[in-house]
């Protein structure tokens, strides 16, 4: 795997997602995905429908170019992009968490017949590579989740969640590695914490 070369970004333009760029003569785009592995999903009882409301996700890394921070410099990982926007992405990888978690909350979609008894607002406000002094690259995800029960939204728990990575090597493989490992961890604390509140919040019946 070769060394990630970095595209310094001075403005963060538009940019069009695709296996091949539209531009003459430029070179294709490596594409890597991150997400959560298919597991099966457990059967559960007594489930609790928690919608996922809408969230803000950084703007800068919501696309399908991998976001890199050195300092106060911002640049995206060149001739590379992600198979799809961030955005999309971490929206699977949230349902797939939950779906395959054993806990009690269970995301609701919408149109859905089940009324959803709570809303869960995710916002995504670091999702991006960060390389430090001596050149070292570090996954960063920080999430920050409002909890609340959909009959009285003005009395929502909220909390902050934050995942680190360091990436093996500065290669892109390593950091897509990191990316993994970071999601891995954070969606596993906000699910953990959703599925306790609903637990607290709305007791088993019988």
């Amino acid at each position: 795997m070769r060394p990630a070369r970095i595209a310094l970004a001075v403005t963060l333009a538009a940019t069009v997602s695709g296996c091949v760029s539209l531009v003459p003569k430029s070179k294709p785009s490596q594409l890597y995905r991150f997400g959560l592995s298919a597991a099966a999903t457990p059967e559960r009882t007594n489930t609790v429908g928690v919608f996922r409301a809408s969230g803000q996700f950084q703007r800068e890394a919501a696309g399908d170019r991998i976001l890199t921070i050195t300092g106060d410099r911002a640049a995206y990982i060149a001739e590379v992009r992600w198979v799809a926007p961030a955005e999309a992405l971490f929206d699977e990888a949230v349902a797939a968490a939950f779906d395959s978690s054993v806990g009690r909350a269970r995301l609701v979609s919408r149109g859905e017949p089940s009324r959803a008894k709570f809303a869960l607002r995710l916002d995504v406000r670091n999702f991006e590579t960060r390389y430090g002094g001596d050149g070292s690259p570090t996954v960063l995800i920080r999430i920050r989740a409002v909890l609340a029960r959909s009959a009285a939204p003005g009395q929502a728990l909220e909390r902050v969640f934050e995942a680190r990575a360091p990436a093996e090597r500065n290669r892109v493989g390593s950091i897509v590695a990191a990316y993994n490992e970071a999601l891995a961890k954070v969606l596993g604390d906000v699910v953990a914490w959703a599925n306790s509140r609903v637990a607290a919040e709305a007791p088993a019946a019988g």
